[in-house]
C-alpha cells in the first residue's frame, strides 16, 4: 500500500508538470536555451555548467531527481555529474551514459538524439531538444566531458552527495551506488575492500551487518566519483555503504588525505530498499 501511494503522488506530480517533464520546447529560444522565468543564467555554451543551468536543471530534472528518477539517473545540480561521465547506462551497460571525447557512443547523447537502441527518444513524451542544443551537448562531450571549475585544492576531502542518499527509500535493487568527491580520488590506493556495502539486518546500535558482494570502480574521466555495483540485485531492506578504518580499507585524494578522520568507521550513505511493498 505504501508503495501504491507513492507512485500515485509522483504520478499526480509528473502529469501536473506535464509539459516541463516532456520536454516541449515551450520557453525555448532558437538556440534551445530557456528564456524567461526559470531559466539558464546565460547563453547556452559548450561547458558543463552551462549545460546544467539550461538543460538538466529546468527540462530534465522535472522528472530526473529523487529517488524515483527513471533508471536511477538523477540530473540535478548535485548529483548529474557524477551520474553520467564514465558512468554505464543502466538500459544498455555496455554503453557509457557520457563518454569523454566521443558523442556518438554516449548514451545520453543517443537518447536526446532518439536513436539508443532501447526506448524511447528523451525528453519522454514531447518533442526534441532544438537541434543547436544538441549541438552544444555534442560539442562539451568532444572537448571531453569536462566538469564545471573549482576551486582545486580549496577545502577538505569529504563526500559531497550519494545516490541513493541517507534516509532514502528506494523502489528497487540499484544497478550501483554513486559517490560524489570533493576532489579526485587517488585511483592507485583504490581495492575491492576501499569501501563496504552492508545488509543491516538488527538494531543500528547493534551493529548485525551481513557483506553484499560488490564491484567498485572510478569512472573513465570522472576521479571525483565512486561507483559501488552489486554483483546481484539486493533484496529488501537497510543498507549501509561503509569506508573502513585504515589499514582495513579506506579512500585517498591525490594529496594522500583521507575520507574521514581515519579512527574511525565513515558511514556514506543509509538507505533502504523496498522493492517488494
Amino acid at each position: 500500500m505504501r508503495r501504491r501511494i507513492l507512485w500515485l503522488c509522483l504520478a499526480t506530480a509528473c502529469a501536473s508538470s506535464l509539459v516541463a517533464c516532456a520536454g516541449s520546447g515551450e520557453g525555448l529560444d532558437s538556440s534551445g536555451r530557456p528564456v524567461g522565468p526559470g531559466g539558464g543564467p546565460g547563453p547556452l555554451t559548450a561547458t558543463f555548467q552551462s549545460i546544467q543551468d539550461n538543460v538538466f536543471t529546468p527540462i530534465c530534472s522535472v522528472c530526473h531527481a529523487g529517488g524515483a528518477a527513471p533508471q536511477g539517473l538523477r540530473l540535478d545540480a548535485v548529483n548529474s555529474y557524477a551520474m553520467i561521465v564514465g558512468v554505464p547506462s543502466v538500459e544498455e551497460p555496455s554503453v557509457l551514459r557520457i563518454k569523454p571525447g566521443d558523442p556518438d557512443n554516449s548514451y545520453l547523447i543517443q537518447k536526446i538524439e532518439g536513436h539508443a537502441a532501447v526506448g524511447a527518444q528523451m525528453p519522454f513524451g514531447g518533442p526534441p531538444l532544438p537541434a543547436a542544443t544538441i549541438a552544444v551537448m555534442r560539442q562539451w562531450v568532444t572537448d571531453g566531458a569536462v566538469a564545471a571549475a573549482t576551486a582545486a585544492g580549496q577545502g577538505s576531502f569529504e563526500v559531497v552527495a550519494a545516490v541513493p542518499a541517507s534516509g532514502e527509500v528506494i523502489l528497487e535493487s540499484p544497478a550501483r551506488i554513486v559517490v560524489r568527491l570533493s576532489r579526485d580520488l587517488d585511483v592507485t590506493q583504490l581495492t575491492q575492500a576501499s569501501v563496504r556495502l552492508e545488509r543491516v539486518t538488527a538494531a543500528p546500535a547493534e551493529r548485525a551487518a551481513i557483506a553484499v558482494p560488490v564491484d567498485i570502480t572510478v569512472p573513465a574521466g570522472n576521479n571525483a566519483a565512486l561507483l559501488v555495483a552489486p554483483r546481484a540485485p539486493i533484496p529488501d531492506g537497510r543498507y549501509r555503504l561503509v569506508v573502513p578504518r585504515p589499514p582495513d580499507g579506506g579512500l585517498a585524494d591525490l594529496s594522500g588525505a583521507r575520507l574521514g578522520d581515519g579512527d574511525q568507521e565513515l558511514v556514506i550513505a543509509d538507505f533502504l530498499v523496498e522493492a517488494g511493498k
